[in-house]
């Protein structure tokens, strides 16, 4: 299920669209090489789900009907700017991973170096703050402590690597920090950018929030459940790179089958290795067991809209009926995480 699919907001096509041609504006260089590598991953396409959450959260909220049913410049810049810094970080992770392929293509570091990798993506952030700044203080403000935020992430999750004890409360910490901050940022930028309510807005940034935990884990899952060709790369390889995620945790803890985890991470997992302990944890309760912590996050999503509910009840929907169309677009929002839930691929 792609994003426009889990989403079904109305108008989002032709809103991502516009987000893909101001990308290629604004990876431009004076650099002719610059140009090129810092184009390479927009060129491969992704999800695009943060630029999407920024212009749903728009549309559920604006102050006006028209307004929510166009979708303004700012919004579009907001979104091209949480899409900048999601590349950026995806070209200093590729590094730090020395990944091959990103998006089914080489990835940067594996093509040009990963010196030429990480200038790359410092100039993607660089980008990204210089939108945030034409955007207002509290977005610049904002994008910059988001960057910080993943980066502490992404540390939690290095400092866990190849560690079959990672408690279950760092790997929350570790997605909060390295997925969920950048999802309730491109949220809290959809209110803001819409001129929502102030309460409207915190409602967003908690809804961006929790639907990006509920993202992670739904990710992680099909690290584990889906097909090679589906993820793009190896089932299971998460576990090849020592990241264990909330599944393995979860087989992990019970006995006998978390012992013989614990005796296959104990080396380094080759293919068949790696298929064994893809197996061990797919015959365990885990599976279940993360798809049901998901489906708290997912619940804790759509319970944070409900201040935007109360107030499009209460009269502040605008005129001509708007509540009802924006209504409708606040529901779709709302259930876009339980919608991926639904379409995992289980065994």
């Amino acid at each position: 299920m792609n994003v426009v699919e889990a989403l079904r907001v109305p108008g989002l096509e032709e809103a991502l669209s516009r987000v893909e041609l101001s990308l290629a504006g604004a990876i431009s260089a004076q650099d002719p090489f610059l140009s090129e590598v810092a184009g390479h991953l927009v060129g491969a396409g992704g999800k695009r789900l943060r630029p999407a959450l920024v212009v749903a959260a728009a549309q559920a909220c604006g102050v006006d009907e028209a307004r929510a049913a166009s979708v303004s410049d700012d919004v579009i810049q907001g979104g091209v700017a949480v899409e900048l810094v999601h590349l950026g970080s995806l070209y200093h992770d590729d590094v730090m991973d020395d990944a091959a392929y990103r998006r089914g293509v080489e990835s940067v570091n594996a093509r040009w170096g990963n010196l030429v990798a990480i200038l790359a993506g410092d100039f993607l952030l660089a980008r990204a703050s210089e939108i945030a700044a034409s955007l207002g203080t509290e977005v610049a403000a904002l994008l910059a402590r988001t960057i910080g935020q993943l980066c502490e992430g992404e540390v939690g999750q290095l400092r866990y690597a190849f560690n079959p004890d990672r408690p279950e409360e760092a790997y929350m910490t570790s997605i909060g920090g390295k997925t969920a901050s950048l999802m309730a940022t491109s949220a809290r930028i959809g209110g803001l950018t819409a001129c929502a309510p102030r309460p409207w807005i915190e409602a967003l940034t908690s809804y961006g929030h929790n639907v990006g935990m509920a993202f992670q884990i739904w990710d992680d899952i099909r690290d584990l459940t889906s097909t090679d060709g589906h993820l793009g790369k190896p089932a299971g390889h998460d576990m090849v790179e020592g990241t264990y995620t909330l599944p393995v945790l979860r087989a992990l803890a019970l006995d006998g089958v978390g012992d013989e985890l614990r005796a296959l991470f104990s080396s380094p997992l080759d293919p068949p290795a790696r298929d064994k302990a893809r197996d061990l944890v797919l015959s365990t309760p885990a599976i279940a067991a993360s798809i049901v912590e998901a489906r708290r996050w997912a619940d804790r999503a759509e319970a944070a809209l409900d201040p935007i509910r109360a107030g499009l009840s209460n009269g502040n929907a605008g005129p001509d009926g708007a509540g009802g169309s924006r209504g409708a677009r606040l529901a779709l929002l709302g259930g876009m995480g339980h919608r991926l839930i639904d379409e995992l691929e289980l065994p």
